[in-house]
């Protein structure tokens, strides 16, 4: 029942129709797919998903040894990705986990009014942010807000970020934007307190603990 709700609430909140597939909605429905999956009310649900950019201008930190920040990277046209609105969402945690990272690059992904921005495209076979809490706002009106204990992304997982500000394990804060990939394009593998920007994100499949939601 969960699942179906969260369908129908999320429809065209941050999410584009592509040409060719269904409608993609922010972390809930397979993109680029045709075929129906089964929606159990908890437990593995298929997904990707459109998701959001997070308001505000946060710079990066001087790489070490570096007096000045590296110059904006700039993206490559992303062919495959889908067609994304903005704005869209906001994702927190206060963790995140990366499994079997295998990119991060600077791309361009295209918008429903015929536009491109610039994302920073992680590719990766898993992802888990504990602690969830997705806001989705439209320009006007209340925002959506969707909260669970766990979200885990498995198979083919490709963020989106418009940003990215976390802590280390040693406590090094690290900010990320679009066109500032990290160094040597690597991220380490697990990060605390994590607000991501998300443009959006596509993933074979999803998986929610004790999901809720809300309109705030």
């Amino acid at each position: 029942m969960i699942a179906a709700v969260l369908v129908v609430a999320l429809s065209g909140i941050g999410a584009a129709r592509v040409p060719g597939a269904g409608m993609c909605i922010p972390l809930l429905m397979q993109c680029g797919s045709g075929q129906p999956s089964p929606a159990p009310s908890q437990g593995p649900r298929p997904s990707p998903a459109p998701v959001a950019p997070l308001p505000g201008k946060i710079g990066l930190p001087p790489a070490p040894g570096s007096g000045t920040p590296p110059a904006p990277a700039i993206g490559v046209p992303d062919d495959g990705a889908p067609t994304f609105t903005l704005p869209a969402a906001q994702l927190g945690g206060s963790s995140i986990s990366i499994s079997g990272l295998h990119s991060v690059t600077v791309v361009t992904v295209p918008l429903a009014n015929g536009t491109r921005t610039t994302a920073l495209k992680i590719v990766a076979d898993g992802v888990t942010v504990k602690d969830f809490l997705l806001d989705v706002r439209k320009a006007t009106g209340p925002a959506l807000v969707t909260d669970a204990t766990t979200m885990q992304l498995t198979g083919n997982v490709q963020v989106y970020l418009d940003s990215l500000t976390a802590s280390l394990l040693d406590g090094t804060a690290l900010t990320l934007l679009a066109n500032t990939p990290p160094p040597g394009d690597e991220l380490p593998p697990t990060m605390l307190r994590v607000t991501l920007g998300l443009v959006g994100v596509t993933a074979n499949s999803i998986a929610f603990s004790a999901p809720h939601q809300s309109l705030n």
